[in-house]
């Protein structure tokens, strides 16, 4: 085909014009002289440009043959490249998925058709999304699988000429398998070793008031279920301790183990009890680590954190964060005096070697919180330490307490902002943190991240966000209160006479308001705290009138309960659009749990800013409401817990409780 480029043409063709023009000038010039002369000249001018435009014509041939003779390698060079190309290839229109054409290695993929005109690639690669292209990505952001074969995808996109002039897009794709690569880098991570802790939680409880028989058995059918449960793995498994045993085992069965949710747990559960008490197990799990050293180390983590959240669960934890199985059986106490003892000690003398106290507990801060920070600020007196409880501004539910004991002398000069708290602060300063164990929830976290000496005392069930590396962790899901464990602290420092009268009613107000007046949580631990408490002056007519209502008040909680739905059987749930009192709404799901046939409570209404819906939640405990509830961010315990969701819209945050619910039953 020859070429027809004027622009190429004169590129080729020599500017002799200029050189012609001047022999033609010096022709003429000597007719002056000689006429002969001049007309020699100028037929030897003509002959020249007759020769120069032949020989002229011959190279712009000789060139133009050339080229077309380049083009032409080329356009067979790039045929034979992509027909014989080592990778598969397929060309096709991205926007219709249609195929135009394909090499014969990509046929070969395809079961040896002889052709894919007119077909669709996302037919013949289902889930084959070609979008990365459009988005001018030259690399397909995943595996695609075809017929068990693996391949990594590269590509790009070209605009070509059709009829009527209509531009069109062409994709180039190239199809590197890798398979075998897939399969080792497969076997590489299923074969990750993985450590684990199990823990028989109340080895003492299960074992007691039984004989020996009876010991030799329980223990004997525990150790076949275990091991009847580890054997699929190949995986180590050694009991080092009376109740721990350590399981080593690849990771490719952990999945199996989540799919199931430790299935284990109910095996160990349903072990006929010799005595009162059944046995239960938790499990730890460390994954992701890059040595046996960390893999402990985050079994041992999983372990306490199972531990903290009341025991019978496995927790799954890797670099990031925390996985969590099973926990909803109810709690069962398991405390002893011996550590409450051994922490009064530590906390005193932290106290004692404290320059300032300061006593924080979480946002919107309710009876217990102000209860229990009560009795730190006794023993920082007892102690002669500055102590300052961090106030929240505007009103909550411990507000009244807390201007009741604004007006006792002790404590004129208690209360602090968190700004002058900082100010304050250096570092002999001891943050003792209260009823809440998570840093988010806390009145300051600024504060909190200031201190560097920090004390906990919580009795929440702890989530995967908590206070660490505290130098003291008083953290006992099994309390019915942060309250009722300040009073055990209380005991073992200071006499009943050195705590005053309104300290000892706040801290009992506490006790009362979580135990719904003692029919909730309660355990011998409980009453033995109240009644140190009413040793030391705590009038109960004064602390009930903590409890009382005005009038709108009580119309306002009947409203929240008139409005009530059932959801599975037997669970309240009831939704305002707007916004109610905290407490008000606290108390309307504790009164539907009054209602024959409720089991569990929801009460969800919109905040005074208007950028969260607020949740509260109550149990008579066949229905673990922190773990419905962890699922939309919030926390607690079994019977009482709460959420903050960030959406003001409360009809969307009812149908991710109501999905969570559904989650949490299917998942039973």
């Amino acid at each position: 085909m020859p070429l027809k480029n004027n622009k190429l043409s004169r590129m080729l063709e020599p500017s002799l014009g200029l050189y012609l023009a001047c022999l033609v000038l010096f022709a003429l010039a000597s007719a002056l002289f000689s006429i002969p002369l001049a007309v020699i000249e100028l037929v030897v001018v003509v002959i020249l440009y007759l020769y120069l435009r032949r020989s002229n014509s011959i190279r712009k041939r000789e060139m133009l043959r050339y080229i077309e003779s380049v083009t032409a390698n080329m356009d067979v060079a790039t045929r034979d490249t992509m027909i014989n190309s080592p990778l598969p290839m397929v060309i096709f229109h991205p926007d219709t998925d249609e195929i135009i054409w394909s090499n014969e290695r990509f046929l070969q993929l395809t079961d040896g058709k002889e052709h894919l005109f007119d077909t669709s690639l996302s037919a013949l690669v289902p889930g084959f999304d070609t979008r990365w292209l459009l988005e001018g990505k030259s690399v397909c952001p995943g595996e695609v699988v075809l017929d068990d074969r693996r391949f990594l995808v590269y590509g790009s996109l070209v605009r070509s000429e059709e009829k009527r002039s209509r531009t069109a897009m062409l994709a180039t794709t190239y199809w590197v398998e890798i398979t075998e690569y897939a399969q080792v880098k497969e076997e590489f991570f299923a074969s990750q070793p993985v450590v684990a802790i199990l823990l028989l939680d109340n080895y003492e409880d299960a074992m007691k008031n039984t004989d020996e028989a009876a010991r030799a058995a329980l223990r004997s059918e525990i150790d076949k279920r275990l091991s009847a449960w580890v054997h699929p793995t190949g995986g180590l498994f050694i009991r080092y301790d009376r109740d721990r045993y350590l399981f080593i085992f690849e990771e490719r069965y952990l999945k199996r183990f989540q799919e199931t949710k430790f299935d284990v747990l109910d095996a160990i559960h349903d072990i006929p009890a010799a005595g009162a008490v059944p046995a239960t197990l938790s499990i730890g799990v460390g994954k992701d680590a890059p040595g046996f050293h960390e893999l402990f180390e985050y079994a041992s983590l999983s372990i306490e954190m199972a531990l903290s959240r009341g025991g019978d669960q496995a927790v799954v934890k890797n670099k990031f964060n925390f996985e969590f199985y099973g926990g909803r059986n109810k709690e069962m106490e398991k405390r002893t005096k011996v550590k409450s003892r051994v922490m009064a000690n530590a906390l005193a003398e932290l106290i004692a070697d404290s320059s300032y106290v300061f006593v924080m507990g979480h946002k919107f801060p309710d009876l217990d919180c102000i209860g229990a920070c009560a009795g730190v600020c006794a023993i920082a007196r007892k102690k002669g330490v500055p102590v300052r409880i961090i106030k929240e501004g505007g009103a909550n539910p411990a507000a009244d307490m807390a201007e009741k004991l604004s007006q006792v002398p002790e404590y004129k000069e208690a209360f602090l902002s968190p700004q002058d708290a900082i100010v304050l602060a250096d570092p002999r300063t001891l943050l003792v943190v209260v009823d809440t164990n998570r840093p988010e929830q806390v009145m300051s976290q600024d504060l909190l991240e200031c201190c560097t000496r920090v004390a906990v005392i919580d009795h929440h069930r702890r989530a995967a966000s908590y206070i660490s590396n505290a130098a003291l962790n008083f953290h006992e899901p099994y309390a019915s209160s942060a309250s009722e464990l300040v009073t055990e602290l209380l005991q073992y420092i200071l006499e009943p006479t050195d705590l005053l009268k309104i300290e000892a009613e706040a801290v009992l107000a506490g006790i009362v308001l979580d135990t719904k007046n003692f029919t909730m949580r309660t355990g011998t631990r409980t009453f033995e705290a109240a009644a140190f408490l009413r040793r030391s002056g705590a009038d109960t007519g004064d602390v009930k009138k903590l409890f009382q209502n005005d009038l709108a008040g009580v119309i306002s909680r009947y409203d929240i309960i008139r409005n009530a739905r059932m959801y599975h059987g037997d669970i309240a749930v009831t939704a305002v659009d707007h916004t109610v009192g905290r407490v008000t709404a606290a108390q309307a799901a504790d009164e539907l749990l009054n209602i024959s046939g409720i089991d569990a409570s929801f009460v969800l209404f919109p905040d005074a800013d208007g950028e969260r819906t607020i949740i509260s939640a109550r149990s008579m405990g066949n229905t673990n409401v922190q773990v419905v509830l962890e699922k939309l961010g919030g926390g607690g315990n079994a019977a009482t817990a709460g959420a903050q969701v960030p959406n003001p819209d409360v009809n969307a945050v009812l149908q991710q409780l109501l999905r969570a619910i559904d989650q949490y039953f299917e998942e039973d």
